[in-house]
């Protein structure tokens, strides 16, 4: 949620057109995040957020936007699409394809406690048992030839014991089989910021552009690795808990996802910290730009390989 993209008043005032909310009467750009260019835009009919997608295209864009008015419709907390004039979901601004979501109320957090944890865990599994009415269908765009593709650039860039690491990692995976799994639609981005919450109830889940059709266990590990592993190792071991409890109210976790569970959360760590090394060592323009720091995921992949008993612990609660 860079800004890539500049957008002028006249601009926007011209793009609203298009659409049934009133008049514009501010925006600001937003820094936070990595991938697109995003503003909070206020007219006088409400407060919306605004997208212009620098690599999805108009082709891919439909998947995503249908989820999140899917989700949302199933009552399922996350930001409507809106529809322009014309009934339809996207456009072009500044030579971007560009869309408007509604902005829901609440605020992402920072040390999330059991409840928070336990409202995530409860809308995770809620939305993978709805998904499977969703028509719709999308392969990962980093997936396994992303990973090899893109630690095959980052691994110059390393040091030898970072480059020990990857190969390690690269080294496991492809040769851990894991069987047939569940599958559903996934978020795989739920981090903490892009979680809404108004003291323990959660408001909205957001960011859906990573969203595919793929592994349910893989999405929890993917949260997990965030919302689990930021303090003490007694309150992530709570939080751990508390998550997959709740989770399992909704959708039972089956034996042999538990089994794949250390593989899901090294592959999890595994993604994110090859893409945070690639946005270190090769940035993209930007006039407000926000770049994580890639030792946290390094970090994270040490702790699931040194502390595997751990992971069964989560399931013992």
């Amino acid at each position: 949620m860079s800004v890539y993209t500049n957008v002028l008043p006249h601009e926007l005032d011209e793009f609203l057109e298009n659409y049934s909310l009133g008049q514009l009467q501010q925006f600001t750009g937003i820094s936070d995040g990595i991938e697109n260019t995003n503003y909070f835009v206020t007219t006088s009919k409400g407060q919306y957020v605004l997208t212009l997608f620098e690599e999805l295209s108009l082709e891919e864009l439909p998947y995503f936007l249908e989820l999140m008015a899917f989700l949302a419709e199933a009552n399922i907390p996350t930001a409507h699409p809106v529809k322009d004039k014309e009934g339809d979901y996207l456009r072009v601004l500044n030579g971007r394809p560009t869309a408007l979501v509604k902005r829901l109320n609440g605020a992402s957090i920072d040390i999330p406690n059991e409840k928070q944890c336990r409202a995530i865990g409860v809308h995770m599994a809620r939305m993978h048992v709805a998904s499977s009415d969703f028509k719709f269908e999308r392969q990962a765009s980093r997936g396994i030839d992303w990973r090899v593709q893109t630690a095959e650039r980052v691994m110059p860039k390393l040091n030898q014991e970072e480059q020990a690491l990857l190969q390690q990692e690269l080294t496991y995976h492809e040769t851990t089989k894991l069987g047939e799994l569940p599958n559903s639609v996934i978020h795989a981005d739920l981090f903490r910021d892009n979680a809404l919450f108004i003291g323990d109830e959660l408001t909205g889940m957001i960011d859906f552009y990573y969203a595919y059709n793929g592994l349910s266990i893989y999405d929890l590990a993917v949260t997990i690795n965030d919302w689990c592993m930021n303090g003490e190792d007694d309150r992530n071991k709570k939080n751990s808990a508390a998550l997959l409890e709740a989770y399992q109210t909704v959708r039972p976790i089956a034996q042999d996802e538990r089994d794949a569970w250390q593989a899901m959360l090294r592959a999890a760590a595994l993604r994110f910290w090859l893409s945070r090394l690639q946005d270190k060592y090769f940035p993209r323009d930007g006039e407000m730009t926000h770049i994580k720091d890639p030792d946290v995921f390094k970090k994270i992949i040490e702790h699931r390989v040194n502390f595997p008993d751990e992971l069964m612990e989560m399931w013992q609660h």
